[in-house]
């Protein structure tokens, strides 16, 4: 399982494994989402992957079992553990997505992520404006400080904006809400790749502001003014993720 954050962490490469077991999931997922292993097709035998994996048979077999809870695939008696289509993967996943993130995700997956993201992080703002306690708001003071002073630090600047939208989905008391935090992380990373390959400097301007007036609204339990700054958000992040033609 992936925690909240390892998919902004990518930004800096794919992060090592900590165990086989971590290993083997994303050498497999990396290679599905990548085509490497074909949809419908099946995956080679245990002990070829056993052998190209230096892994044991139980570890293998965990690891299937992940893979196959996330959607990726499934095992069918007589012909062996096939490759399933992308619309049977669970794209809510952060694993999955950071695998799609590591790939390069075509410009059609991400917008058909970025409207999805904006309707769950509006309605997770909305409710936290009533819902927000002092503590969340002590935290969304300090991540907007820390995006600033991040800002010509990609990586730490991406964490400090993804922990502000972060804070929302939890402050708005909402389980489905809270768990849906791997969507707005995808496309934040995404939004600042795309600056660091345009060569960026300042990854923190112009949208601090913006993001200094949704704490305000926060802060005064606006749960209605706070759609204008999120929009200049969401635009800004729309803009880089998919830059005009």
């Amino acid at each position: 399982m992936s925690e909240p954050g390892s998919l902004i962490r990518a930004l800096s490469g794919r992060q090592a494994a900590r165990n086989f077991h971590t290993f083997v999931i994303n050498e497999l997922g990396a290679g599905i989402v990548t085509g490497a292993f074909p949809v419908d097709v099946p995956l080679p035998n245990e002990a070829e992957i056993m052998e190209r994996y230096d892994v044991s048979r139980t570890v293998l077999r965990e690891a299937m079992k992940t893979l196959e809870a996330k959607g990726l695939v499934e095992a069918r008696a007589k012909v062996g553990t096939k490759v399933l289509p992308r619309n049977r993967w669970n794209l809510f996943d952060r694993q999955v997505l950071t695998w799609m993130f590591e790939a390069g995700p075509d410009a059609g997956f991400v917008r058909a992520l970025l409207p999805v993201r904006q309707s769950l992080t509006l309605q997770a703002a909305r409710a936290a404006a009533e819902l927000r306690t002092s503590d969340h708001m002590r935290m969304l003071g300090y991540w907007l400080n820390q995006r600033q002073a991040c800002a010509g630090m990609p990586e730490n600047c991406a964490l400090a904006e993804f922990e502000l939208q972060r804070i929302l989905h939890e402050a708005s008391q909402n389980p489905m809400l809270r768990a849906a935090t791997a969507l707005p992380e995808f496309a934040i990373a995404a939004a600042f790749q795309a600056r660091m390959a345009a060569g960026v400097s300042d990854f923190a301007s112009p949208a601090q502001s913006h993001f200094a007036e949704l704490v305000g609204c926060m802060e005064k339990g606006d749960g209605l003014g706070l759609a204008t700054p999120l929009a200049a958000i969401f635009q800004a992040e729309a803009e880089a993720c998919l830059p005009a033609p």
